[in-house]
């Protein structure tokens, strides 16, 4: 499967870009862990940086992978009002579908059942 036949993920996390954000979702983490409102950053990364494996397991995955904050995605896709964070899908058109909503991320105990719902969506029958 050549690239451009090859579907993309869009991974968007309910945070904006840039690096006081950053700084303020750590603090946020840390301090007050219950009231985080991005279910994805905290399945995908640790307080400071990506969790182990994370970026393995997604250059493995059967499909391209992007990753956007909410401000890069709003600003990219001004027609979309997904509830955030969301995994998208594009097939070989513009299209974007929903893969897994933001109930489903809020519902996801850890990274190792997101991988495994990745998978299963992705690869049915696997």
């Amino acid at each position: 499967m050549n690239a451009e036949s090859r579907p993309t993920l869009l991974f968007v996390y309910n945070a904006d870009s840039g690096v006081f954000n950053s700084m303020a979702d750590i603090a946020h983490k840390i301090f007050s862990p219950e009231t985080y409102e991005c279910a994805l950053c905290n399945l995908t990364h640790g307080y400071f940086r990506e969790r182990a494996g994370w970026k393995e397991f997604v250059e493995d995955l059967p499909a391209a992978s992007e990753f956007l904050h909410r401000d890069e995605f709003r600003k990219r896709h001004p027609e979309r009002k997904d509830r955030l964070p969301v995994v998208l899908l594009r097939n070989t058109g513009a299209e974007l579908e929903i893969l897994i909503d933001a109930d489903t991320l809020d519902s996801i105990e850890d990274a190792a059942d997101l991988k495994h719902l990745l998978r299963d969506r992705l690869e049915p029958g696997r």
